[in-house]
């Protein structure tokens, strides 16, 4: 068990790091009035779990935080991964 859960952990800051990087690059474009990285693009990573991490990034880096359709999937994503969170591990 112990050892899934580190796994599943890599795996969370792999796929955060990466979206992580994804919205700062969104950031950069935006910025410039460049192409742009779809927003389907950035909530597929959120839904792959890098939530947890792209959503403090959203703020900090304040891209994304003000526009509500997009924030509130965000939050979706994140009380799915909760909850799943909460049923492989404590349920």
């Amino acid at each position: 068990m112990k050892t899934s859960i580190i796994f599943i952990l890599i795996y969370l800051l792999l796929i955060g790091f990466i979206g992580i990087i994804l919205l700062c690059v969104d950031k950069n474009k935006a910025n410039n009035n460049k192409w742009r990285i779809p927003e389907k693009v950035l909530h597929i990573f959120e839904f792959l779990g890098g939530v947890f991490l792209m959503l403090p990034t959203m703020y900090v880096i304040r891209h994304k935080n003000r526009k509500a359709s997009f924030y509130i999937i965000t939050y979706i994503a994140l009380v799915l991964w909760l909850v799943l969170g909460y049923f492989l591990f404590l349920g």
